[in-house]
């Protein structure tokens, strides 16, 4: 059986954006599943959109989900180069074959000549098609023109009616009617080859067996097929996976929030939550399960899993996994992964990693993207800048408020092991004491020592911050009421 070889083929035109990364994540399953190659083919013959930063960006941005090809730039291969600006050889072959064949021929046609073409099927009612003048030229009048010094394009010649057939994996099969297809071009009169004439080679050439693309290449597919027809070549076979719609089922954009790899990064998203994420956008195993690891993912990993509906893009659901990811991860890593926010560097001089762990323990279950980590433990390493305001109202505006705390701060004066479990012990007898619900202390004491009114446990807190800041805190707290 011949060895599964398939591509993730992106324009480096810009980031790598979602829908590209779960195309390239289908493929890299789909290879990892049959033991396959999983190779990564730069297609930069725009000349004037490619750039090199979008190049380094979705190489980066793959390494960072951890898609690991086998070929492609930076890691080499037997069918290389895997960079198209520097395949023109290799697809000037094959245009000359195509051309001492008869299957493709030289257009001179002007652009001024194509747009009379094109009014005249305008004010026809007439969809447009080349005429294909240039069709019957002899080698004579070819060589005269070249000799002119004009530069033509390379048009193949397309069937005039009949049907093409495309057997899609996810969507079965598709007909396309050869009538709509003119004699469209394969290679610019730069002597750049077009994206329908490139890729055909590069698959070929590459041995590609499977090509798996977004839904948009399927009008692309039957121009594809004539060319592997044309060249005598035995093309892959197709799986076109479905659009990703915004919530309002209008195309994913800039306006719905990030959508790009690099963007998520940058927000705070964990690649494996992503991965994880993307994975459910458009396949499904048949259960209702929203975890995966990788190695689950594989396993399962079937195009015929793959729904021919669009999926829908959820940025609350994504930030809710990772937010479970994040309760789950390592907390070194965590750290590691913040360590260049401001905050973070500043407070990594003035407490111990240890310390900053501990917060981020405490923290952990509470976050739902790295970004939030700073915010999240600061009341453990900045003194308190102000009470949140509706738990003042409720707790601070009390009229016995200045007494819980009072004891509060005696509580902590005389508490032997300033421990978490002793420390709540001692509380919630205290709270017996004054007649009082455990709540009615432990909430005045939430935002005395945080400032918040939603946090970890408050035991735990105290524990952390020792009984120093505890006490100062409590007192500050007092004073701050009295000034009410």
């Amino acid at each position: 059986m011949q060895q599964v070889r398939v591509r993730f083929a992106p324009s480096p035109t810009g980031s790598l954006h979602i829908g590209g990364a779960r195309t390239a994540l289908f493929n890299w399953l789909f290879a990892r599943k049959h033991n396959g190659v999983f190779v990564l083919r730069l297609e930069d013959t725009d000349l004037l959109r490619s750039s090199k930063e979008s190049s380094a960006g979705i190489i980066d941005g793959l390494q960072w989900l951890g898609l690991n090809w086998d070929e492609g730039p930076e890691t080499g291969g037997s069918y290389g180069p895997y960079r198209q600006s520097e395949r023109l050889s290799i697809y000037r072959r094959y245009l000359e074959q195509l051309l001492a064949s008869g299957s493709a021929y030289y257009c001179f046609c002007s652009n001024e000549e194509l747009q009379q073409e094109k009014e005249a099927a305008r004010n026809g009612k007439r969809d447009y098609k080349y005429s294909g003048r240039c069709r019957e030229l002899t080698s004579e009048e070819v060589q005269q023109r070249l000799s002119q010094g004009l530069k033509p394009v390379i048009r193949i010649k397309a069937p005039d009616n009949g049907i093409c057939v495309v057997h899609d994996l996810i969507r079965g099969d598709v007909e396309f009617n050869y009538a709509l297809m003119d004699d469209f071009i394969i290679a610019k009169s730069d002597g750049w080859p077009t994206y329908n004439f490139a890729v055909v080679v590069d698959d070929a050439s590459m041995n590609i067996t499977h090509v798996i693309r977004a839904e948009e290449h399927l009008s692309n597919t039957p121009k594809q097929l004539l060319i592997y027809e044309s060249l005598g070549l035995t093309p892959p076979l197709f799986a076109h996976v479905s659009m990703i719609l915004a919530p309002d089922r209008s195309k994913l954009s800039k306006r719905h929030g990030a959508t790009s790899v690099q963007e998520f990064r940058e927000q705070g998203y964990l690649p494996e939550a992503l991965i994880n994420y993307l994975a459910l956008l458009g396949w499904s195993s048949g259960d209702d399960r929203d975890f995966w690891s990788l190695d689950e993912l594989v396993a399962e990993f079937d195009l015929g899993n793959i729904s021919r509906s669009p999926a829908v893009y959820d940025i609350e659901k994504l930030t809710w996994m990772n937010g479970d990811y994040l309760s789950k991860a390592d907390n070194e890593r965590l750290l590691s992964l913040v360590s260049n926010d401001n905050q973070i560097k500043k407070w990594s001089v003035l407490y111990t990693r240890g310390y900053l762990l501990q917060a981020l323990r405490l923290v952990g279950s509470r976050v739902k993207t790295l970004n939030e980590i700073p915010a999240a433990i600061e009341y453990f390493c900045e003194d308190i800048a102000a009470y949140d305001d509706k738990g003042v109202a409720k707790h601070f505006r009390k009229a016995n408020a200045v007494d819980i705390l009072t004891a509060l701060i005696e509580l902590v004066d005389n508490c032997p092991q300033f421990e978490a479990e002793l420390i709540e012990t001692r509380m919630r007898r205290q709270a017996d004491i004054m007649q009082l619900k455990a709540a009615e202390l432990i909430h005045p004491a939430r935002l005395a020592l945080s400032g918040r009114t939603n946090t970890p446990g408050l035991f735990e807190i105290m524990e952390l911050l020792g009984r120093e800041r505890c006490r100062q805190r409590l007192q500050n707290a007092v004073a701050y009421i009295r000034g009410l």
